[in-house]
């Protein structure tokens, strides 16, 4: 019975210092085609949300961050999933991604989403339900919120694509009649692969959604970052340094 309750004493002591080992590295991914949030660069990740997320970081203890690109936003998903990656941003809440990240409160910006058609085509937008018997597409791996994921699973003909590029070109040789997309990185692709004269962004957003920054549940440095995650957002938030990295990433994408 002694060397049981020393072997269990042993344990517990052992696990209490592995838990109070600073995390000193962190590896962050998201959306790899989706600026100013951020986009890929020689295998990495360089945006709004990558400074964001490395600021606070830093200012928390962490000597080293990470920005990896897992080829897609449906992979980087994976990757927090599997617990290859630490932090993922720029990703919206749903109960299913709940399941295996730890989001962290508040969301850190808006995220409006548009509804893009061929130009010259009378395609009308006031509701969901005008989306109702045509034919949609969007990227692999978006979702929008649960209760828009729901209407497009119920009500809706939207195809998944492999790539905001593909995306517009199925809606250009007319497999849809509309493209789902966040307005941000919408406009700035369709600037940067020289489709603006071909494309109209409606003027009513089928939604704004909140976007955040989560941990993978597998992660052993949420327990010790996650409260000083949620405060370095606040302070972020309102400050105005968000609005400020996204600004600068604009410029940055198109230097």
């Amino acid at each position: 019975m002694t060397r049981f309750l020393l072997t269990i004493l042993a344990t517990l002591i052992l696990t209490n210092i592995a838990q109070a080992q600073p995390c000193k590295a962190l590896v962050i991914t998201g959306h790899p085609a989706y600026p100013p949030v951020a986009w890929a660069a020689d295998g990495k990740l360089q945006g709004s949300s990558v400074t964001l997320v490395s600021n606070i970081a830093k200012g928390l203890g962490v000597e080293k961050v990470t920005s990896m690109d897992f080829g897609s936003w449906e992979k980087a998903q994976q990757a927090i999933r599997d617990g290859r990656a630490d932090i993922i941003f720029g990703i919206y809440k749903n109960p299913a991604r709940a399941e295996y990240m730890h989001y962290i409160e508040p969301p850190y910006m808006l995220d409006p989403v548009s509804i893009v058609i061929r130009k010259g085509d009378n395609f009308k937008f006031t509701q969901w339900s005008d989306l109702k018997g045509h034919r949609g597409v969007t990227n692999q791996g978006e979702s929008y919120g649960s209760q828009f994921d729901a209407y497009i699973k119920s009500d809706l003909n939207v195809a998944h694509s492999n790539g905001v590029d593909q995306a517009f070109t199925q809606l250009l040789n007319k497999q849809a009649d509309y493209l789902i997309i966040g307005t941000y990185p919408g406009k700035l692709e369709a600037k940067k692969l020289n489709l603006d004269s071909k494309l109209v962004f409606l003027p009513k957003s089928v939604l704004t959604a909140d976007m955040y920054i989560a941990f993978s549940k597998k992660s052993k440095c949420y327990a010790q970052l996650g409260k000083g995650f949620s405060e370095g957002i606040k302070k972020a938030v309102t400050s105005g340094e968000v609005n400020q990295l996204i600004e600068s990433a604009n410029q940055q994408f198109y230097k």
